[in-house]
């Protein structure tokens, strides 16, 4: 309601000053005023969209043997992700799009460059995990023809030093790898190495080698089904053409072999976001081209007419003052438009059931819950592909891997504004990563367990941050 009393009273005071409830409207005007560019970027959108097909392509020559993912599979994708994003961002710079168009256009390509990358790295993953089920199932057919010598064989390794206590656990991805020491995964490489050799194998090695295998082949086949519980959707067969267009709509950027889906689609509840989605966007306008508007008009005059720095600096206190509850309440729209109406209506037409797209994260007393809870997709992506990856290919401990993540995604945040501003400064770089040492500051003696001082820092840095950030772009 204080929101809608709000845009009336903008709505009056431009009807009574220009004769119109949008004011001047630049805004308006530079979104549409050139319906030819509105056109092309959503072509461009289309096209962006349709060439994430290319990772699903390699996929397939990954399955058929033609690329391995281990050796040139990951550099080819890596390599066309990079091409793909600066295609994304040359494409704004080319065509000279107004801000609006640029967000939209690099946010969403931020958005497929995630999917392509989860989508890629996880089935590669599974392609390693299928060879690797396929080898066992060689050995174990190969162990079958085997005649046991009836004296104990001198063939290593002994029964004695293979590990089999797992074996009284049933066989499950999670078990082989939380369960499994180191030890256990060079016990296969010798039990296969001891079949290549064609030396002789005694009765208890064949029974236990053979007990050994079939576990992690039981093992990798969990791996294989994922999530997926019903058949035909464990890979490879989830590498249809299909299922990757489904995952490029679904509001998710972690992919899955399957997802939780709803049982019909609540049209009504459709029809609500949908509408919210263009009212939000209606009321954001209105308070961009009132309150935002003129305050960077203003900086571009300064600019203009020759100010210098200092003097810009002594207007900065002003700026800020005038920025931040404009900043702060498009911040908060921003939020409600994107996690609360866009995503739940995309979820709602695609049956998506999992609609944990964030918490309560407005009740956070620290920034690392920030990071958790305000963005659920994002972060999902994040521990999965950045944090976790980190750990088990790079060998870092947990905080390096937290310092990797934060960079990051600092660095993919300052891209944006770079796309925005058409300049690079690193300010948000630098106040994410002070994030870091404020999470520090969280759990010491003074701040632990003092939920409400936590929490009045922490919206202090939410109204200061956005206003802060835009006045030091305008400025400098």
């Amino acid at each position: 309601m204080a929101v809608f009393l709000f845009v009336v009273k903008i709505a009056a005071d431009n009807w009574r000053v220009h004769g119109n409830p949008l004011g001047t409207n630049e805004i308006m005007r530079g979104m549409f005023g050139c319906k030819r560019e509105v056109v092309v970027l959503l072509g461009a959108d289309g096209v962006m969209c349709a060439l994430t097909g290319v990772g699903w392509v390699l996929q397939r020559m990954v399955r058929e043997g033609t690329v391995a993912w281990d050796g040139w599979g990951w550099v080819v994708q890596h390599v066309w992700q990079t091409v793909f994003i600066a295609g994304v961002v040359g494409l704004t710079r080319l065509r000279e799009w107004p801000w609006t168009h640029t967000v939209f256009f690099v946010l969403h390509g931020l958005v497929m460059l995630m999917k392509q990358h989860s989508y890629a790295f996880y089935n590669g993953h599974l392609s390693s995990v299928y060879k690797q089920r396929a080898l066992l199932l060689g050995k174990i057919k190969e162990l079958e023809g085997v005649s046991p010598v009836t004296s104990p064989s001198a063939t290593e390794p002994p029964v004695a030093d293979i590990h089999t206590t797992h074996l009284t656990k049933a066989p499950s991805a999670r078990e082989r790898r939380q369960s499994l020491p180191h030890e256990n995964v060079l016990d296969i490489d010798r039990i296969v190495a001891a079949i290549d050799s064609g030396e002789p194998l005694d009765q208890e090695q064949v029974h236990v080698f053979e007990r050994v295998l079939k576990w992690e082949v039981d093992a990798l086949s969990d791996e294989l089904r994922g999530k997926s519980t019903q058949p035909g959707r464990e890979y490879p067969r989830n590498l249809t053409l299909c299922n990757h267009y489904e995952y490029v709509v679904l509001p998710t950027v972690v992919y899955e072999l399957e997802y939780p889906r709803s049982a019909s689609i609540n049209w009504y509840y459709a029809a609500e976001k949908a509408a919210a989605c263009f009212g939000i966007i209606f009321v954001m306008i209105m308070i961009s081209q009132a309150f935002i508007y003129p305050v960077v008009m203003d900086t571009v005059r300064m600019k203009d007419e020759g100010v210098p720095l200092a003097g810009r600096f002594r207007r900065f206190p002003w700026m800020l003052l005038d920025l931040v509850f404009p900043f702060m309440m498009e911040y908060l729209l921003t939020w409600y438009l994107i996690w609360e109406t866009i995503l739940n209506f995309l979820a709602e037409l695609t049956y998506f059931a999992d609609r944990g797209f964030y918490d309560a994260w407005w009740n956070c007393v620290s920034w690392d819950q920030f990071a958790r809870d305000w963005n659920r997709p994002v972060h999902n992506f994040l521990l999965r592909h950045v944090y976790h990856s980190s750990i088990s290919a790079m060998k870092v401990d947990r905080h390096t891997a937290t310092l990797i993540t934060f960079f990051l995604s600092a660095c993919v945040h300052e891209l944006v504004m770079w796309c925005i501003f058409k300049k690079l400064r690193g300010y948000l770089l630098i106040l994410q990563m002070c994030q870091l040492p404020l999470v520090r500051l969280s759990r010491t003696k003074w701040l632990r367990n003092r939920a409400t001082l936590g929490n009045v820092i922490f919206w202090l840095g939410i109204f200061t941050g956005p206003s802060v950030l835009c006045s030091l772009y305008l400025i400098l």
